[in-house]
């Protein structure tokens, strides 16, 4: 009986509050907004004993909205005062800082040495020269386009991930393409089409052609050669990127529903107002290694020769090796290919997806660049990465374990004011970065905002040439596994190209065991269809 009393005297107490005051308003009017407010704590009880979805507020009137309340303000409390300095909520606070300083050009040295458990399982390091290099141009770049590219494009080697207007507010599409050209590196237009505030900004595009085909398509949905050619032929896009997956949600589709459809979507991306705007988890111009070689044909004929390539976030590994088969089949080959780590993403995914469905970069990019260099193809095509990659650091490793360039997206989303507050699917976004919401999107200013992402980007470079340097190399893509040695166990030390050893050049067409399941794969691909022959994976 005395639990019961608790759990309904908050209720109670409103009550006889309620009536008191009430009485007290004859001696004074003082009791009349106090009145009001018991009255309706009394009437929020009767409300909550009665509704029938929440349990809680059944059997806690009033008393339960502490509950929700707590549970609404978790994040940020855990956030701001809980959270270590290096603990991952996806990205760390000693991370954010690190591009938050590096993006307002604040010194970002640390006193007192690493606060890294450099004893752990897990700890990776860079071995450093006793004759470090002084590396003066930091502007280091990466030529990207085939022998059959009429257009290659001298890109930077770190660069703006994909990020499509809608998922991002207009201000910072706007920033983030403003800094890329004051800069001069590329930004991925994400999906989504190719908006006004792509090309007001005047940076290097790189066009993402996803499975919508926004910006590309016939009324049906499916692929324009026509809208293609007149879009692909803007001297403001570099290169074609043909979307098979991200790291987010890997094999997984969207829609955008028509209600949050603005006139500004509908002109990127080629869509009717008032309609669901669908993208399929599969493309519809090709459903055969041999189809999409030839897709990858078409488009570079259609864009003037410029570089296409492909992203994807590596699942079935034979898959991949059944497009590098029909690449060796057709002679076509794609000038580049993004792995996407399945630690990417910005945008909301199913959390199954987010959690557990891809394959993490670091693994994907090994597998990748040794199944071309085994298939005697590396050298014509150009490897980039993404997935969490935004120090110094994180670019040597991609370099070393086989990219010619790396991509970001959170980090640059930080660099215009990203806190991390993980509503970016709400469009109640609190730094305007990811809301349609014009008034939130106000608050970011986009010169002051398009200088943090230059300077971002300029840091960023000038850290990975003092550490290329500390490795006695001229630059980042000289690095090599055995450049890095990592604790695999507590106090058990191994060199990186023992874990990530560099396969040897047409081991595949050799037909040479290689002990790690490459050749098994390989034997089982086929450049005729996706599918294996025995049904398997």
């Amino acid at each position: 009986m005395i639990s019961t009393y608790l759990r309904f005297s908050v209720w109670g107490a409103s009550v006889l509050f309620a009536i008191a005051c009430t009485a007290g308003i004859v001696l004074s009017g003082w009791f009349v907004p106090l009145a009001m407010l018991f009255w309706m704590l009394t009437a929020l009880g009767i409300y909550d004993m009665t509704q029938k979805h929440h349990s809680i507020l059944r059997n806690y009137p009033i008393l339960g909205h502490l509950r929700f309340m707590f549970e609404e303000i978790r994040p940020e409390i855990r956030q701001y005062l809980i959270e270590s300095d290096d603990d991952e909520e996806p990205f760390s606070r000693d991370e954010r800082t690190l591009v938050y300083q590096r993006a307002k050009g604040i010194e970002s040295a640390r006193p007192f040495g690493t606060r890294m458990r450099v004893y752990d399982s897990g700890y990776q390091w860079i071995t450093h020269s006793v004759r470090p290099k002084h590396i003066a141009d930091t502007d280091f770049r990466v030529t990207i386009g085939g022998p059959d590219c009429l257009q290659p494009y001298e890109a930077s080697i770190y660069n703006i991930s994909a990020m499509s207007f809608g998922a991002l507010s207009a201000n910072a599409i706007l920033a983030l393409n403003t800094g890329a050209k004051k800069q001069g590196f590329a930004h991925d237009t994400g999906e989504g089409g190719i908006s006004r505030y792509h090309r007001q900004g005047g940076g290097d595009l790189i066009y993402e052609v996803g499975s919508g085909y926004f910006g590309c398509r016939n009324n049906d949905g499916s692929f324009s050669p026509e809208r293609f050619a007149a879009l692909s032929v803007d001297p403001q896009i570099k290169m074609i990127e043909i979307k098979l997956s991200q790291g987010a949600k890997p094999g997984h589709g969207g829609m955008l529903p028509a209600a949050k459809i603005s006139p500004e979507i509908a002109e990127a991306r080629g869509v009717p107002m008032g309609v669901d705007c669908i993208s399929p988890a599969a493309h519809s111009a090709f459903s055969t290694p041999l189809e999409m070689m030839a897709f990858i044909a078409q488009l570079r004929e259609l864009s003037g020769g410029k570089p296409v390539g492909f992203k994807l976030c590596i699942g079935h590994r034979r898959e991949f090796m059944c497009m590098v088969k029909a690449m060796l089949e057709t002679g076509i080959t794609p000038d580049f290919i993004v792995i996407d780590g399945k630690e990417g993403g910005t945008g909301a995914a199913p959390q199954e997806f987010a959690n557990h469905i891809g394959m993490p970069l670091i693994e994907g990019l090994t597998f990748a660049h040794n199944t071309l260099r085994g298939a005697g193809i590396r050298h014509r095509i150009r490897l980039g990465a993404s997935g969490k990659l935004i120090s110094a650091f994180d670019l040597a490793k991609v370099f070393a374990l086989g990219a010619d360039w790396a991509n970001s997206a959170r980090g640059f989303m930080f660099a215009v004011g990203c806190i991390q507050a993980q509503s970016c699917h709400t469009n109640r976004c609190p730094t305007g970065v990811a809301t349609q919401d014009k008034i939130r999107q106000r608050a970011l200013v986009v010169p002051d905002k398009a200088e943090r992402v230059a300077n971002f980007h300029r840091n960023t470079m000038k850290a990975l040439a003092e550490m290329t340097g500390a490795a006695g190399l001229d630059h980042p893509g000289k690095f090599m596994p055995q450049h890095f040695l990592m604790r695999e166990k507590d106090r058990d030390m191994v060199v990186g190209d023992e874990v990530y050893a560099y396969m040897p050049v047409g081991f595949l067409l050799r037909e040479e065991e290689d002990g790690r399941g490459y050749l098994k794969r390989w034997r089982r691909a086929r450049a005729e269809a996706f599918e294996a022959n025995d049904g398997g994976i």
